[in-house]
């Protein structure tokens, strides 16, 4: 497990392999691997004869085709003999993730009759005469919508609906583990933000909240607005607002140990679609004070006369006091925090040698960063962290839970800060962001949501 996390990255294969009995066999194999810049995981033994081990080995490939290359060469060895490969993730999804059960015990036919035809009209009746306790007395008061178009799928960019249920999926998972949350993964199969709206309208009353999910720039931005508009639960766009507030949860810990303050420190974003442009708004709204934020032409400013629309038009209005202009290389020179929500690869050891001293590197692109982070560190960075570790899911579990709790119709910027200074609080003395896995994280944030919300 501590390989699969720390190569989280790569393609994973389990190989079971058949190898000859002899001195240094294994060590031939692993050369092989080496050759073709393969990386060794767990080495599991299966079965021994006389003149064979056989071995299920975990593999880690940066391609196909440096996994297509390396196991034909490994079939070529003399005496070995590959018997299976495995996908060990796609293992894990097969038959989904998530499924709907029951919350109640039916073993008996009175049971039956309680929870259906007669007992149930019972039910009916009393919310029909007391509307607002349907929450109450059904699954709605902690049902949530996952909406997804499948159009800005993780780094996967537009994928399609069917390629995107396996996130919301893994979401829905994260939800109900961290937050006790049930959801209920939507897939709408269009481009078209009328349509989007009006679906997700027509079924909100099954909802107490609905999260849109993966869903491009500028549509993501659009379907937000008109859809809170026209309902009367929660709408949580987490690409935006949940990386926006663990990019501030992290920030705010960050400052601590570099003993710098938010109003002084310059910040460039690199990425103008929703994680960048609602973060630059968030921290705006929170304190800072000098954010510029760049897209593929560079830093975004009031009269950029190309590659604007209505929502960077906005974003510029609010950032980039100064109206910096030039490439991101240029951008970076004496900042003191990059954060980055766009490409891979895209800034160099001297990109991070032009920053102010001691600068916060947050490269949190997908699937690889913008740098890596040993490469960050050793250009003189203070601080470098990757999106495996400042990732949203450390926020949106608490920030639905205390929304839900609360009944709140809205989740407010009170909210999200509050998420992110519990967050902040909660990390180690020398620790960014503190562990995803431990539930106490999630129920202390979404206790202070709700004490926000109320």
């Amino acid at each position: 497990m501590v390989d699969i996390e720390k190569y989280s990255y790569k393609i994973t294969r389990k190989i079971r392999v058949r190898i000859p009995d002899l001195p240094g066999a294994f060590g031939q194999m692993a050369t092989e691997l080496g050759k073709h810049g393969a990386v060794l995981g767990d080495i599991t033994k299966v079965h021994l004869t006389s003149q064979y081990i056989t071995r299920d080995v975990i593999i880690f490939f940066d391609d196909e085709k440096q996994f297509s290359d390396t196991i034909s060469d490994l079939e070529h060895l003399r005496g070995y003999k590959i018997i299976s490969i495995e996908d060990e993730v796609l293992h894990l999804h097969r038959g989904g993730k998530i499924a709907i059960t029951p919350t109640v015990k039916v073993d008996t036919l009175s049971e039956l009759r309680m929870i259906y035809t007669p007992g149930v009209a019972q039910v009916c009746n009393y919310i029909i005469e007391h509307p607002e306790e349907a929450r109450e007395y059904t699954s709605i008061c902690n049902s949530v919508c996952i909406a997804t178009n499948g159009s800005a799928v993780l780094g996967l960019g537009d994928i399609g609906v069917l390629a995107g249920m396996p996130v919301m999926e893994g979401k829905s998972v994260i939800l109900n583990r961290m937050a006790g949350v049930s959801c209920i993964p939507l897939l709408i199969e269009s481009d078209n933000a009328d349509r989007i709206v009006d679906t997700l309208e027509a079924v909100s009353k099954t909802f107490s909240v609905i999260m849109i999910e993966d869903i491009k720039a500028p549509l993501c931005f659009e379907v937000e607005e008109r859809l809170q508009k026209r309902v009367d639960i929660p709408v949580f766009h987490d690409d935006q607002h949940g990386t926006a507030t663990v990019i501030l949860a992290a920030l705010l810990k960050a400052l601590q140990l570099v003993d710098k303050q938010k109003e002084k420190v310059k910040i460039v974003i690199s990425g103008a679609g929703a994680a960048g442009a609602a973060t630059g708004k968030m921290l705006m709204e929170y304190g800072f004070r000098h954010i510029t934020i760049c897209d593929r032409k560079g830093a975004l400013y009031m009269g950029r006369p190309e590659h604007m629309n209505a929502y960077k038009n906005s974003i510029a209005e609010l950032t980039n006091k100064p109206g910096e202009k030039g490439d991101l290389k240029e951008v970076m020179r004496g900042k003191d925090i990059f954060i980055g929500v766009s490409s891979s690869n895209l800034v160099s050891k001297d990109m991070v040698r032009s920053m102010n001293n001691a600068p916060i590197i947050f490269a949190l692109a997908n699937p690889l960063p913008e740098i890596h982070l040993v490469d960050a560190l050793e250009a003189g960075a203070a601080i470098a962290l990757d999106g495996r570790t400042i990732n949203n899911c450390l926020v949106f579990p608490g920030i639905i839970r205390g929304t839900i709790d609360a009944g709140a119709p809205r989740i407010t910027y009170p909210m999200k800060f509050s998420a992110a200074e519990t967050l902040a609080s909660l990390s180690g003395k020398h620790e960014i962001v503190p562990d995803f896995m431990n539930p106490g994280v999630h129920k202390k944030i979404a206790e202070a949501v709700e004490q926000a919300a109320l």
